[in-house]
């Protein structure tokens, strides 16, 4: 591309704006499961407790349901540790992190599967999701508006 009457440009040049603000210290907490189909109870369990802490019993029922279905899918799918994260800010998120380094996928499930509904649900009780790479495994987020 070139300015107006001028020469092409010979560099491109970005520039990257980012705001932060600081968290409560509370507002975040953390836990890590063994890989195996005990953990998910015991994912659930913690969430809701620290739900409840915060005082979003609103969000609890959506967020039980989706730490559910992704830690039951990094039990499955990848091994462990599985790590559980909630972040209590603007919105409410929810961080699952895995050994593996396999994308997620939304599947559309037939009426006769068993299966294959798990992100389809996280989909559609978030406002937004999505994966992303560390040096060891993947984490899924997902966002939730938090009750008025």
């Amino acid at each position: 591309m070139a300015p107006a009457g001028g020469a092409p440009l010979r560099d491109d040049a970005a520039l990257v704006l980012a705001r932060t603000s600081r968290l409560a210290p509370d507002a975040v907490a953390g836990w890590e499961f063994p890989a195996e189909p005990g953990s998910v109870a015991s994912a659930r369990e913690a969430a809701t407790g620290k739900l409840a802490d915060w005082g979003l019993t609103d969000s609890i029922f959506a967020t039980e349901l989706i730490v559910s279905e992704l830690v039951t899918n990094a039990v499955r799918f990848a091994g462990g540790p599985v790590g559980l994260r909630l972040i209590r800010g603007g919105a409410l998120f929810c961080e699952v992190t895995d050994p593996s380094a396999t994308q997620p996928r939304m599947r559309r499930a037939h009426t006769t599967d068993e299966g294959g509904r798990g992100l389809f649900l996280v989909a559609q009780l978030s406002s937004r999701w999505g994966s992303r790479y560390g040096p060891s495994g993947k984490t899924i987020w997902v966002e939730q508006e938090l009750p008025a």
